[in-house]
């Protein structure tokens, strides 16, 4: 993707949006469709069933009742994901590795640092911290 200024000052001009009341801010959602189990298969079947993630982010997004906090943002509730004729593992979909979440951290960090140096925004420091923290609080 193309940015037409320095990155760092681009992040903050989006996180300046919350600062003024009036702005009603998107809400964000992260998929990895790609994830893969121990035999190298994907653990989501992607294509057309990828509506079903659709429908839940819909619910989320209407303040239905489908999610659950983790240390890495909001997740699915145990039955909010219509599964209906899948042959999906709950358990495997769901799981949070810590192992990789905080290698996916230090990699993060240390990729922003490469690319922005000091324009890194203060808050997203923070906010890297901030999930360390939750991170060593998993079990």
């Amino acid at each position: 993707p193309f940015v037409g200024y320095n990155f760092g000052k681009y992040i903050q001009h989006w996180l300046n949006f919350e600062k003024n009341p009036h702005n009603k801010l998107p809400k964000i959602f992260h998929v990895n469709w790609f994830r893969l189990d121990e035999n190298n298969k994907f653990l989501w079947p992607g294509f057309g069933d990828n509506i079903r993630v659709l429908d839940w982010v819909i619910r989320r997004v209407n303040n239905e009742d489908v999610a659950d906090k983790s240390p890495v943002g909001l997740l699915p509730k145990k039955g909010s994901l219509n599964l209906q004729g899948l042959n999906v593992e709950w358990d495997k979909l769901m799981a949070l590795p810590k192992e990789y979440w905080a290698g996916d951290i230090e990699e993060t960090l240390q990729w922003l640092d490469g690319q922005l140096g000091d324009d890194l925004p203060q808050a997203i420091r923070e906010q890297i911290q901030q999930q360390k923290e939750r991170l060593t609080q998993m079990n």
